[in-house]
């Protein structure tokens, strides 16, 4: 079954942007196709107006409920029955890694409305929007960029999308952590050494080193991460293991300078 995506926007080049890449491919290999439409088809006069001043006075203007209304129907009847219409919002939920695999697993089609402006008609949550979803606690001038942004997370978890799938395994946050530190040649450039650990050829080692990293830079740069994880009795060592070589190596440093 062939994963689908629609998108209803003031702007379609901007979500073009998608056909290129890792997406791009996987739309080529039909694992995933897009649809999306430009909501002033749907604009309720010759001059294409699909917002309007909000009632109660205030900045800015509110994308109108009739056009959406019409364009979010007309998408829905086009595609896979069960199609949720996600709004993309600063206010909605934050979006993660778990909750993208699991549409993918449920082959949950996806139909994104990007707003623009101050927003839409509030009306059309009660019965056209089925899901808000936001990026972050930030605001961009519209939903196009979390639209592709999720479309491009989601995609890349499907099998046959990427060259090698063991990619997506080990993408940050999958396993409820960040991922570990990567190298390349050259193995010394400009003082800096690769790893010994990771020119040894020993798998075992290699792989217990890039656990030992990635619960590190996690407990470094992420520590809420591991609120949420029970750790095993395994990893707890090798995070105590992390902390002490980072404090024998700022010991070390210390003791330099003196």
């Amino acid at each position: 079954m062939t994963l689908h995506f629609g998108v209803i926007t003031l702007f379609p080049e901007i979500i073009d942007g998608l056909n290129c890449g890792v997406v791009g491919r996987a739309f080529q290999k039909k694992l995933a196709r897009m649809t999306c439409w430009n909501l002033r088809d749907w604009a309720i006069s010759t001059y294409g107006q699909i917002d309007d001043r909000p009632y109660g006075g205030g900045p800015g203007m509110v994308m109108m409920y009739e056009p959406l209304h019409q364009a979010i129907v007309h998408a829905k009847k086009t595609m896979p029955t069960g199609t949720k219409a996600i709004y993309l919002s600063p206010q909605g939920q934050k979006i993660t890694q778990p909750k993208l695999h699991d549409m993918v697993v449920n082959q949950q089609s996806c139909l994104f409305i990007a707003g623009r402006y101050e927003g839409i008609d509030e009306r059309l949550f009660e019965e056209d929007i089925d899901e808000e979803w936001s990026l972050g606690d930030f605001v961009i001038s519209g939903g196009e960029i979390a639209a592709m942004a999720f479309i491009d997370a989601m995609v890349r978890l499907i099998p046959g999308a990427l060259h090698d799938e063991r990619s997506s395994i080990q993408d940050s946050f999958v396993n409820g952590i960040l991922d570990h530190p990567h190298y390349t040649r050259p193995a010394k450039f400009n003082g800096h050494l690769v790893p010994e650990v990771l020119l040894s050829g020993s798998h075992q080692a290699i792989e217990r080193w890039r656990r030992t990293q990635a619960l590190g830079k996690t407990w470094l740069k992420r520590p809420d991460l591991l609120e949420n994880l029970v750790l095993s009795p395994e990893d707890k060592q090798l995070l105590a293991e992390f902390n002490q070589n980072i404090w024998l190596a700022t010991e070390a440093s210390t003791s330099f300078k003196e």
